[in-house]
């Protein structure tokens, strides 16, 4: 099938260089994945009912004895046989064939959206154990810092500059962020599990996840074409298969022609003799099948025009969907990059607030409910962060799915 190609700029994390790894895995999914291989056989089993429509009617053989031998001038006859076979009108097999090539047409395009959404698949819940992974090193390196704050802490204690209620206040902050950790951990355990299901593979194999991602300066180039997303291109496939069903429903609306020989047996009569005595019979036939009774016909007729209406409507639905799901993603990608440089703004703001706070116990004066304030602001910022930056891609995915041949 022909498929027209789009050019686009990669949506896919092309400037992060993990795009490799991430194609890879996708690769890996469609070669493996159980179900695309479903399709890929239901698509194998289209292509061979072609061979199955190049069929005739089944020739049909008789035989048959006189128990009462019917006297004849030349003899009595004995036994009878005969041989008949119709046939379609013409063009009918041909055009059986071009059917069921339609159909298969259908089942490939079925079979490449199936492939398209566990890209999406995949992509999506590559995105989320990034996001997972990501989160836990942000809270590595908050625990680090609170660390750090837990010690200039301990000092001023034995200074009397602060309150060990300052420390525990600390340490109940650390073990929060260990708690959240944790749950992490276990989140991210849960959704490797279902990528690697996604790939067919070992559920405790490890996901490469080495890369930190960003969102980009600039978006990708995007082309609104939604109208060659292999989801419509099915309702064409479909439409012409309608086409090829009425082309062959008029085929078999037509006569079948029929071609037989029937062969007779002739016992010869004993008390004459003549040229002709028991000369067998061969007698050649043609048929002709005329469905005078069509209303079979007319009706699919009908049916077929139905459906074609049918189906310009499904297409229209199909297409005001995709268009919905298009500006909704650019709108959440959009949503997520004002997010991202928002963020970026907050935690540069909150990090100069904390190099404040460091300059002041450098003065002997420190207030550590400000400390866990800014660092609950940042870790606060980080995440949001990395959740702009699943969203962003995420969204990008989908508009891959929605737009790119």
């Amino acid at each position: 099938m022909n498929k027209l190609k789009i050019i686009i700029g990669l949506l896919l994390v092309s400037a992060m260089g993990n795009a490799q790894g991430l194609q890879s895995y996708i690769a890996e999914a469609q070669a493996n994945n159980p179900k695309i291989q479903a399709y890929e056989l239901r698509y194998t089993i289209a292509r061979e009912k072609e061979n199955e429509a190049n069929w005739l009617p089944n020739t049909e053989f008789g035989a048959g004895y006189f128990v009462s031998e019917p006297e004849t001038r030349t003899g009595a006859q004995v036994a009878r046989f005969s041989a008949k076979q119709m046939l379609p009108w013409f063009g009918t097999v041909a055009t059986r064939q071009k059917y069921a090539s339609a159909m298969a047409e259908t089942d490939y395009v079925d079979y490449v959206v199936a492939k398209r959404k566990l890209a999406l698949a995949v992509a999506q819940s590559y995105y989320e154990l990034y996001s997972l992974w990501a989160k836990q090193g942000v809270l590595d390196t908050n625990i680090e810092l609170l660390h750090t704050y837990e010690t200039l802490a301990l000092t001023s204690v034995e200074v009397g500059k602060a309150s060990a209620v300052d420390v525990l206040r600390l340490q109940i902050r650390q073990n929060e962020l260990e708690q959240q950790k944790q749950m992490l951990r276990e989140q991210f355990k849960g959704e490797q599990v279902n990528f690697n299901n996604l790939l067919n593979r070992d559920t405790d194999l490890t996901v490469d996840l080495t890369v930190a991602m960003d969102i980009p300066d600039r978006d990708p180039v995007t082309m609104d074409s939604l109208e060659l997303n292999p989801e419509l291109l099915r309702f064409d496939k479909m439409y012409e298969s309608v086409t090829q069903a009425e082309l062959l429903n008029q085929k078999e609306g037509a006569p079948m022609l029929g071609f037989g020989l029937d062969y007779v047996s002739v016992q010869e009569r004993p008390d004459m003799s003549f040229s002709d005595n028991g000369k067998d019979i061969v007698m050649p036939m043609v048929s002709l099948s005329i469905p005078i009774f069509n209303k079979r016909y007319t009706s699919k007729t009908k049916q077929n025009e139905l459906r074609k209406e049918e189906i310009t409507f499904q297409k229209q639905e199909g297409l005001n969907v995709l268009e919905s799901a298009f500006a909704k993603a650019i709108a959440q990608r959009n949503e997520a990059r004002i997010a991202y440089d928002t963020q970026s703004k907050n935690l540069k703001q909150a990090k100069d607030a904390e190099q404040i706070l460091v300059k002041n116990y450098e003065t002997g004066t420190i207030d550590f409910n400000d400390v866990l304030d800014i660092q609950e602001l940042q870790l606060k910022f980080q995440i949001n962060q990395i959740q702009s930056v699943q969203l962003y891609y995420v969204q990008s995915a989908i508009i891959n799915y929605l737009i790119n041949q």
